[in-house]
């Protein structure tokens, strides 16, 4: 879809020529009536696209990344960047993306404040400044969406909610590159010799890009750091809970050792002592349950650490629920001391 605008501002000296979600009768059109090369429209095209700025003979080329406004229903928490094409001539702007932007959108719709948009140059200012801002809102919104899984994550574990997470740190992996790419880019606007800018509100609002952009690189490795160490330590609590689960069901299989042992003693072709009475399979069945129980207690972490703690002879002194805890001596000297140490100070 390619549309003409000439209202961005009351002073533009410029033709905005807004180019979104383009099909192939659009690239002939601008390979044709615009005379912009193929082989720029396929790079364009390309979603992995690096941001960089380039002198043609005819027009000046700048490609940056913005923040792509599709969706995914799949992936409500993945959040990508497009290449957006910049074609400067003297007296036209054309801006070809693949997609739709939520920056573009914002000048189409002429949701913007303070941008300098009369000349080209402080147009293209404008876009990346405006692609700075955008970023730092979506970088709030995943790690708003981040913390709302790991709450739903100290409920329950399930795959649903790791997944979300992994989708989180995809996005914010999309979102670094888009930003670092930028950034270079905006340092080589400084100091090309075929893109200067006209005044001081663009030379100002130029390096409040950087700074925002800059901004917005320091939220996303900070946001992925936290991210991943917040998965990794969802990993070792999961990692616990399953050694947890095989120590119960190791120490079940050991306990039911002792059961196996009896009637294996009885099942032998021997004469055995009760084996005619008429009660003795309640007797073997008892000696069962009595022999697990016993080898359960035995092998169980809970006898095990009252074993160790009686042998380093630790005294624990608790006074039954409901009732104070005694203190030493000492604690009750230090107590009165602080209590008189408070009452002073009123």
């Amino acid at each position: 879809m390619i549309t003409k605008r000439t209202d961005l501002s009351p002073n533009q000296k410029y033709t905005w020529i807004d180019c979104r979600e383009i099909d192939k009768e659009d690239i002939s059109i601008l390979s044709d009536e615009y005379l912009i090369s193929s082989e720029l429209l396929a790079d364009i095209m390309d979603a992995d696209e690096q941001s960089r700025i380039e002198k043609e003979d005819d027009y000046i080329v700048i490609i940056c990344r913005l923040p792509s406004a599709e969706e995914d229903d799949d992936k409500p928490l993945e959040r990508t960047t497009i290449p957006l094409g910049i074609v400067l001539f003297p007296d036209k702007v054309i801006t070809i993306c693949r997609g739709d932007s939520v920056v573009i959108d914002d000048f189409a719709r002429r949701r913007f404040r303070q941008c300098p948009v009369d000349t080209k140059e402080g147009f293209v200012v404008s876009i990346l400044g405006r692609a700075a801002l955008v970023y730092i809102r979506f970088l709030k919104y995943i790690n708003r969406q981040k913390d709302l899984v790991e709450e739903q994550l100290h409920q329950s574990i399930m795959n649903y909610e790791l997944i979300q997470l992994l989708q989180i740190q995809k996005s914010l992996v999309y979102l670094t590159t888009g930003l670092t790419d930028n950034e270079v880019l905006l340092e080589k606007l400084q100091k090309t010799p075929y893109f200067t800018l006209s005044s001081e509100e663009e030379l100002e609002f130029l390096e409040d890009s950087i700074t925002d952009n800059k901004q917005a690189i320091a939220m996303a490795n900070i946001y992925s750091d936290i991210l991943t160490g917040t998965m990794d330590a969802f990993a070792s609590v999961i990692g616990n809970n399953m050694n947890a689960i095989m120590k119960r069901l190791t120490i079940i299989s050991l306990s039911l050792m002792f059961p196996t042992f009896i009637t294996g003693f009885f099942g032998m072709n021997v004469s055995i002592p009760g084996m005619d009475g008429k009660w003795a399979w309640l007797v073997l069945l008892a000696l069962c349950a009595l022999a697990a129980v016993i080898g359960m207690i035995i092998i169980s972490d809970r006898k095990n650490r009252s074993v160790i703690m009686a042998g380093l002879g630790e005294k624990r002194s608790r006074w039954r629920r409901g009732k104070r805890e005694k203190h030493s001596p000492s604690e009750i000297k230090y107590l009165r001391r602080k209590k008189h140490t408070l009452e002073g100070d009123d």
